[in-house]
């Protein structure tokens, strides 16, 4: 089941209008400055030299020789990703982003989601999202390349990795990369998911198809400018990080009064065992929190982190019936 978090109007229709905090996704809440738009911008289409400055400037930022493609978001690239090969066997390590399994069959692919990246093994594609969404697990660099070249293809979701960009295998891919991709958003650690940029990082010959099959302007001229303007800001980019993981531990210490154990997460989720995810879901909701829950599990609620002002309002609402 294609499922996924944002869906306010759904907690709304179950629990009624007013003033809602939406936890269900993974965004930073606050988001990076958009800087002036020309009128231009907005009234012409794209050029290609906003668009070679962004590519630039993205390898740059993430240290990356190999070919930057920016693209409508991660997603984006999530979908266009199962038709760089004829489809055959794909494996996703899960539970996961339940979108890259859904691309693939949509596609033709034969899909089987397995618990351990031994079981990748073998398969014609095969995906890991790193850091994982929604326990955080990590697989290092290292541990990455051993498994590249025991697939045929690897792709390497870093949708959350902006905020332990230690993690990151980018700086050790080159141009000539034929055997795996890395997918990196923009919107979620900058808080502009509403822009709709990502971007793919692959070899050259990957590169030159993906730009094929997204077609002429891919990425909107608002997007262009943003996407300049914060990936080249790393004052910006260091001081989020460190009010990220700060408001992290915030977060955890007051699951832990509310008697939730922590499963995992990264700076911009956490995802917590409960006694019963879907009452704490519903409990969450009666104090307008929307949270992610997931159909296999039980008991995992995942939660983004809050606006500086909305501390109460999630405090309050989460220690509801602890005594606390």
């Amino acid at each position: 089941m294609r499922d996924h978090g944002g869906d306010l109007a759904r907690a709304q229709a179950l629990y009624g209008a007013g003033d809602w905090l939406d936890l269900s996704t993974g965004i930073n809440p606050l988001a990076y400055p958009m800087p002036h738009l020309s009128p231009y911008v907005m009234t012409r289409l794209p050029e290609s030299t906003d668009l070679a400055m962004l590519e630039a400037i993205a390898q740059d930022c993430y240290g990356t020789a190999a070919s930057v493609v920016p693209l409508a978001g991660a997603q984006a690239a999530i979908q266009l990703v199962p038709r760089l090969r004829v489809p055959g066997v794909a494996r996703v390590l899960g539970p996961t982003y339940n979108e890259h399994a859904g691309a693939l069959a949509a596609q033709g692919w034969q899909v089987k989601q397995v618990q351990s990246p031994d079981e990748l093994a073998g398969a014609d594609l095969a995906v890991v999202v790193n850091p994982n969404n929604p326990d955080g697990r990590v697989l290092s660099p290292d541990a990455l390349l051993a498994l590249r070249d025991r697939v045929g293809l690897l792709v390497v979701d870093e949708s959350f990795v902006d905020v332990m960009p230690q993690a990151s295998i980018a700086p050790l891919m080159t141009l000539a990369e034929d055997r795996m991709i890395l997918l990196r958003s923009f919107g979620k650690f900058y808080g502009l998911a509403g822009l709709r940029l990502g971007f793919a990082i692959a070899g050259e010959g990957h590169a030159r198809v993906l730009r094929d099959l997204a077609g002429p302007w891919a990425v909107s001229g608002p997007a262009l400018v943003a996407g300049q303007a914060a990936l080249a800001d790393r004052d910006w980019q260091d001081a989020t990080r460190a009010r990220l993981s700060q408001d992290a531990a915030r977060m955890d210490a007051l699951a832990l009064r509310a008697g939730w154990g922590l499963v995992g997460g990264t700076s911009l989720f956490r995802t917590y065992h409960t006694p019963d995810a879907t009452a704490a879901q519903a409990q969450l909701a009666h104090g307008h929190i929307w949270s992610r829950i997931f159909p296999y599990s039980g008991h995992w609620v995942r939660l983004g982190l809050p606006a500086p002002d909305a501390w109460g309002q999630l405090e309050q609402a989460i220690l509801t019936g602890t005594g606390s």
